[in-house]
């Protein structure tokens, strides 16, 4: 479940990932797998290919990609998810979620 954004935050996202395009969407997490961290930046892509190519080309595992049909994604959690937001300029995820 998605903490801390709203129904339109991710509705657009949906859109952007139907559309093939690569979008990222930053919320509050709990798993207690990870109780270290309380946040995910879900990078969804329905173009799999693109997906699993954006995963190579910042040093990520492809295996890793939930094939979650209509919005397949990539999970980013603790320092590659704060280093992958300032490569994509998203510094507007980064202070809203308190990542440093």
């Amino acid at each position: 479940m998605a903490f801390g954004i709203s129904k339109q935050e991710l509705q657009q996202w949906k859109q952007q990932v139907a559309r093939g395009d690569i979008a990222f969407l930053t919320h509050y997490w709990y798993d207690k797998r990870f109780p270290q961290f309380n946040t995910v930046t879900k990078v969804g892509c329905s173009n799999i290919r693109r997906l699993e190519d954006w995963c190579l080309s910042n040093g990520l595992n492809p295996e890793y990609i939930h094939h979650r049909l209509p919005y397949p994604h990539f999970d980013l959690i603790g320092p590659k998810q704060t280093e992958l937001l300032h490569k994509y300029e998203l510094e507007d995820h980064i202070t809203r979620f308190g990542l440093t």
